[in-house]
């Protein structure tokens, strides 16, 4: 199972921007990989562990935007379809493995 964070934060003030990149490092520190640029994903093993990511996300959430959190079966991320562009290194090597040894 994947766990999809998908966010809009505006970068208007130093303030604004600060907080977008706080936020995003804390992505990263939580494991979650890029997808494209507002779009983070990391692999969870099911949606009661996701509730773990989502505490932990509410934690540094910024003052405005907004932040989504999505979760999807593996089927349905390995389903999606990539019209321009190619699936990432991580995302062609992990695929739907339970145990990837790199």
């Amino acid at each position: 199972m994947r766990l999809i964070c998908l966010f809009d934060l505006p970068m208007d003030t130093p303030g604004e921007k600060r907080q977008y990149r706080i936020f995003r490092k804390e992505l990263i520190r939580n494991g979650f990989t890029m997808l494209q640029y507002s779009v983070y994903y990391r692999s969870i093993q099911n949606r009661s562990s996701g509730k773990k990511y989502k505490n932990a996300i509410s934690e540094f959430l910024p003052e405005h935007g907004e932040v989504r959190l999505l979760p999807v079966s593996e089927k349905q991320f390995n389903d999606m379809a990539v019209l321009v562009g190619n699936r990432s290194k991580q995302e062609t090597i992990v695929g739907n493995k339970d145990l990837v040894i790199i």
